[in-house]
């Protein structure tokens, strides 16, 4: 959980996800067309990725890919970061993030 945990404190968006998995991809185009840029971690890539998906699973996130993190805190898979953006609720937990135009 430590790895997952600093992970997330040290960058601002992370996207925990697997190689196979192609959902990761909508949420980066998502992240991407709102301005900011989302750290992309394949933790099937990882030595000690079997213990970040648990680790993840654990903080409370019903799939352990993609997990999205924004300011350290778990927000959830892509149906969670979906029902976020289409409430209006996502944009202002990334303004912190948004590149600067």
């Amino acid at each position: 959980m430590d790895k997952v945990t600093r992970l997330a404190l040290e960058n601002g968006i992370v996207i925990f996800s697997k190689s196979s998995c192609c959902l990761w991809y909508t949420l980066n185009f998502l992240f991407q067309g709102l301005g900011v840029n989302p750290l992309v971690y394949e933790i099937d890539k990882d030595p000690e990725g079997k213990e970040m998906e648990k680790a993840i699973m654990r903080l409370g996130c019903n799939a352990a890919a993609p997990a999205v993190f924004i300011s350290g805190k778990l927000i959830g898979s892509t149906n969670e970061i979906m029902s976020l953006h289409l409430s209006g609720q996502l944009i202002p937990m990334l303004k912190p993030y948004q590149a600067l135009n």
